[in-house]
């Protein structure tokens, strides 16, 4: 990024003991708001087509063995870089860390879904509050110095937010968004997946404690189950999700 677009626009600071941040968290992790991401199953689709996911069971399974450890080991550590880079005036920092999610997503689908769920994210935010930050970011992706991912902008979105309030937001927004996609793809009721949710969200309080030991060279998930699963998606001949 040059230098014009170095650093964040100054902004009055939040006090993390007042509760002035949570009506906007509570807005944006509500299937209300309107990032489209009812129309991304994120792999699950395919995951579906191939078995891996059927029913109840399954379902519980394939979180706490696939999606759960990614979100521990690299989302939610990448959040936090992301808000730290918020926090620190950091522009730069905050690019570095899209480019290094684009890297991360193998699957064209993927990061193509990261990138418009990120960008309605981010031009939705911008009609509801004149952050500065928001504008700065927006400019940058403009000018190809960033994609937009979902990750960046919610840790964008988020910085003043006190930290585990933000990570326990993306955890539950990432667990819910699996569950609303089994819903439409396999046998499986509401009550069905709110278990299955709840189940999900006893193990928080463990995977966010975790994330938050983990440094930015040792943070990262390899899934090939769903990096594989992704492009078999976007190449099949018939698909009720975007990816």
């Amino acid at each position: 990024m040059d230098e014009g677009h170095s650093t964040f626009p100054s902004t009055p600071g939040t006090s993390s003991e007042s509760y002035d941040w949570l009506p906007l968290v509570l807005q944006t992790v509500d299937p209300l708001f309107p990032t489209g991401a009812y129309a991304h199953s994120l792999g699950l689709e395919e995951i579906a087509r191939l078995g891996v996911v059927h029913n109840e069971a399954t379902l519980r399974d394939f979180l706490q063995r696939q999606i759960i450890p990614a979100l521990t080991r690299h989302e939610l550590p990448f959040l936090r870089f992301a808000w730290e880079a918020v926090k620190n005036n950091d522009l730069v920092g905050l690019g570095a860390l899209d480019r290094e999610i684009s890297a991360w997503k193998l699957s064209r689908e993927l990061r193509d879904a990261s990138t418009q769920l990120g960008t309605r994210r981010l031009r939705m935010l911008r009609q509801l509050n004149d952050d500065p930050r928001l504008a700065a970011f927006e400019q940058a992706i403009t000018c190809g110095e960033a994609s937009g991912h979902h990750l960046i902008v919610c840790g964008l979105q988020y910085a003043d937010t006190p930290l585990p309030a933000a990570l326990a937001a993306y955890f539950y927004q990432s667990l819910a968004g699996f569950g609303s996609a089994a819903l439409k793809l396999i046998r499986i009721g509401q009550e069905g997946c709110q278990r299955v949710l709840a189940e999900g969200l006893r193990q928080s309080p463990a995977a966010l404690a975790e994330s938050l030991t983990i440094p930015r060279a040792d943070a990262g998930w390899f899934n090939p189950l769903l990096e594989i699963a992704s492009m078999r998606h976007e190449r099949a001949f018939e698909r009720l999700f975007i990816s």
